[in-house]
């Protein structure tokens, strides 16, 4: 499965996007609520068609949201880290979801009871047009991955999902063994094996049981689709001056 190899960091809720991004008012009311959890590998977060007791602010956790089939196959929709929130169902309206939410890479998060949240979000203001310009950011992630996954080489979709991975974490290392991976992409473990064989031939990525190590991001960002970028400027877009402290 997957772990991050990341230097250890002492727990902060600011360490979180969204939570960093409150103001004084809100932070007072939230931080007497915040509980600090650990998000071991494979924790299902978010079970589809159920709704949730609580939302989560990941630290150093991934969290991925993925839809699984009748048959038992999978793919990502779309990975949330320490810049985002796990529930966003619960304020827009449908309480629940088709997909579910699951731990990808072990790590912390806060999590915040949903009545709480939803008490928050009915008060209008800075935290409700905050949460509704990440859901938008994550919108044009879900529809950017569905796109990415329909018309783009699985190199160029593995280096997407690298990146926007990194993006989330304080290293440049992932531990991550080729089931999970075939499963995030939604592609056969021999096209995870190529790719990541490719990848390193041009000197991109080191892998090495499991662990892929980041050695050219200039390389691995030319080597993407356009869909990384996309992704990112959208989130630079609707959340600027949003950065975890």
């Amino acid at each position: 499965m997957s772990q991050i190899a990341s230097p250890a960091v002492p727990p902060d809720p600011r360490h979180n996007w969204l939570l960093s991004a409150l103001a004084d008012a809100e932070w007072d009311r939230w931080s007497k609520e915040l509980e600090l959890v650990d998000l071991p590998l494979g924790k299902v977060l978010i079970e589809p068609g159920t709704s949730t007791a609580h939302v989560y602010f990941p630290t150093t956790a991934i969290v991925g949201l993925l839809y699984v089939m009748e048959n038992g196959a999978s793919a990502e929709i779309a990975v949330v880290g320490n810049e985002g929130i796990v529930g966003i169902s619960l304020f827009m309206g449908g309480q629940s979801t088709s997909s579910s939410a699951v731990v990808q890479a072990a790590g912390m998060a806060y999590r915040l009871k949903a009545s709480l949240l939803m008490e928050e979000f009915n008060r209008g203001g800075p935290v409700l047009h905050l949460l509704l310009r990440y859901t938008q950011a994550l919108i044009t992630q879900m529809a950017q991955t569905s796109v990415c996954n329909r018309h783009h080489a699985v190199d160029q979709q593995f280096c997407r999902w690298l990146l926007l991975t990194l993006d989330r974490l304080l290293a440049s290392e992932i531990v991550m063994t080729q089931e999970l991976l075939s499963n995030i992409l939604g592609v056969r473990r021999a096209s995870v094996t190529e790719t990541a064989g490719n990848l390193q031939r041009d000197g991109l990525i080191r892998y090495a049981r499991g662990q892929i190590t980041v050695l050219d991001r200039p390389g691995l960002e030319a080597r993407s689709c356009e869909c990384y970028g996309v992704v990112k400027k959208e989130y630079e877009r609707l959340l600027p001056d949003i950065k975890a402290t």
